[in-house]
C-alpha cells in the first residue's frame, strides 16, 4: 500500500487535480468540503459493489456505475453514455481494499454452497456457473488491477482525465493511487 497518496488537506491534492472533478470528490469526500449544488453530473465515479463504502459527495456530482472490483469491463457502454451524453470529461475509478473480487477461487466452496442453499442450484450447476464466470471477474492486486482497468480505460477514451483511487476501508477515505507516469500514457490535466 506504498504507493498511497492519502488527502488530508487540501495542499495534499496534487496541483493538476485542484479545481477538477477529481480534486472536488477528494474536497467533498475526505475533506468535508461544503456541498455544491449541481444540476448535471461532473465526473462519472466507478468502484466496487460491495456494500462497505459510501461516498460523501452531493446530489447530481457524479454518475456511478458499481462492478465487483471497479471493473467497467462490461459496463463500457455505460462509460461510454456517461461521456458522450452525459457530458463527463473526468473518470474516478475506485478500488479498495480488502476486496472480494481478489482471490476468487479461494471462495469457490462459499459461493457454491450460497447458491445452492439461497437460490435452489444444483451443486454441479453452481460450480459451472463459478468456473465459467470467475476469471472474468477476477481482479488479483486491488491497486494493479485500478491501475490497468485505468490504463485500458484512457485507451480507449483518450480525452478523459482518468484517476486511480482506492478506498480505504479502515478509515473510509480515499487515497490517490500512485503511478509512474512514464507509462501511464496520460498526463493528468
Amino acid at each position: 500500500m506504498n504507493r498511497l497518496l492519502a488527502i488530508t488537506s487540501k495542499e495534499d491534492i496534487p496541483p493538476q487535480y485542484r479545481e477538477t472533478p477529481i480534486g472536488l470528490l477528494l474536497e467533498y469526500h475526505n475533506l468535508k468540503r461544503p456541498f455544491a449544488t449541481y444540476t448535471k453530473a461532473e465526473l462519472l465515479i466507478g468502484m466496487c459493489m460491495d456494500n462497505r463504502k459510501h461516498l460523501h459527495i452531493p446530489d447530481n456530482f457524479a454518475f456511478i456505475i458499481r462492478a465487483g472490483g471497479a471493473n467497467l469491463r462490461y459496463s463500457e457502454f455505460k462509460v461510454s453514455y456517461a461521456i458522450a451524453v452525459g457530458g463527463v470529461r473526468c473518470i474516478a475509478l475506485i478500488g479498495h481494499n480488502q476486496c472480494g473480487m481478489v482471490n476468487l477461487i479461494a471462495r469457490k466452496g462459499q459461493f457454491v454452497e450460497g447458491l445452492v442453499k439461497a437460490a435452489g442450484w444444483q451443486p454441479q450447476q453452481a460450480e459451472e456457473h463459478f468456473y465459467h464466470f470467475a476469471p472474468m471477474f477476477e481482479i488479483g492486486n486491488e491497486i494493479d488491477f485500478v491501475l490497468s482497468e485505468v490504463k485500458r480505460l484512457r485507451l480507449r477514451y483518450p480525452k478523459i482525465l482518468v484517476t486511480p483511487l482506492l478506498y480505504r476501508l479502515e478509515d473510509g477515505c480515499l487515497s490517490l493511487i500512485e503511478e509512474d507516469t512514464r507509462s501511464s500514457g496520460q498526463d493528468a490535466r
